[in-house]
């Protein structure tokens, strides 16, 4: 064997020997799963009961960090920067698609600075209000929201969050205006809605099923196509006569861009399994939603997700003109 030959196969030896090696030890250690909102939102919930089942599929735990702040941004970002080894991940929703046009100044490409690991679920979301709101159906919660827009607050989670995009699609479909008042998350929004404190939300069936069956809060419809089981007597935004105003908020779980090949399928096999088990399908019924498909479940699905979704919010945020920076 020529020399030069004999070394090119020495090395295609080695990059094999190091493939397999990577993919029989990963993971050897924890796993810090970057959720980019705060603890106790939608994401947060959705994050820790999914992660509790990867850990054991995996072996090894996964650890929730909340790096809340900036619509989701700065954790986004915190994970686009960390080694690209496999054991820094993130937890994402709707708000990757959507970044890239609220922020003119992005720190990130959702596109070329991770490497998509999978579909998690596709959540709902519903019209609330505080308990003692007036309207009494979703007709004259409109009209009144029409009449009183100069008065009525209505809370998000903050720039960028998946309520502030659903409050956006709400005022648009409505034609009024509302004073909107961001939080730094959806639990501390969802604390001030209970105490009254703020008038009405949109936000993830994760975060307002318990509350809506506790009566703490009132709920007039789910943005879904279709009614829910666990809600079957709230309308769909359809029914309601706001058909513009449908919204389901996608989660999908990220590596940075780079992370070796072998990672990414561990994880997203460990994800798939997670899905499948039946604790998870039945949490996740108890909040309004269901876990995504195998298919689904993939990094291919989730990079077309990714890309169909942010041509979808493009023209919804600049008709409203309202940007993060």
């Amino acid at each position: 064997m020529a020399p030069v030959t004999r070394i090119a196969g020495l090395a295609a030896g080695a990059m094999l020997l190091a493939t397999t090696a990577l993919s029989q030890a990963y993971p050897e250690r924890q796993i810090t799963m970057v959720v980019p909102f705060s603890a106790g939102g939608p994401t947060d919930t959705v994050a820790r009961l999914v992660g509790e089942k990867m850990s054991e599929e995996l072996g090894q735990q996964i650890i929730i960090e909340n790096v809340g702040g900036a619509g989701g941004t700065l954790g986004a970002a915190q994970v686009a920067e960390a080694e690209a080894d496999g054991y820094t991940i993130l937890m994402h929703h709707i708000g990757m698609a959507t970044a890239p046009t609220l922020y003119r100044e992005l720190a990130f490409d959702p596109v070329t600075d991770f490497a998509p690991v999978g579909l998690v679920t596709e959540v709902p979301m519903t019209l609330v209000a505080r308990a003692d709101f007036e309207p009494t159906d979703m007709a004259s919660f409109i009209q009144y929201v029409k009449d009183n827009a100069d008065t009525i607050t209505m809370a998000n989670a903050g720039i960028g969050a998946a309520s502030h995009l659903c409050g956006m699609l709400f005022m648009q479909a409505v034609g009024a205006p509302i004073v909107t008042v961001p939080y730094q998350g959806a639990g501390p929004a969802m604390t001030e809605l209970v105490g009254g404190q703020i008038d009405i939300m949109c936000d993830q069936t994760t975060n307002t099923t318990e509350q809506i069956q506790g009566g703490t809060i009132k709920a007039f419809a789910v943005t879904s196509p279709e009614r829910l089981d666990i809600l079957p007597d709230l309308p769909t935004t359809t029914e309601g006569g706001l058909p513009g105003v449908e919204v389901t908020v996608w989660h999908g779980i990220y590596a940075p861009a780079g992370t070796p090949p072998e990672a990414v399928d561990r994880l997203s096999t460990a994800l798939q399994t997670a899905l499948a088990d039946p604790e998870v399908a039945a949490s996740f019924a108890e909040l309004g939603t269901a876990p995504s498909s195998a298919e689904d479940a993939t990094p291919a699905a989730l990079t077309e997700r990714l890309s169909s979704e942010i041509e979808r919010w493009r023209p919804v945020i600049e008709e409203a003109g309202v940007y993060a920076d």
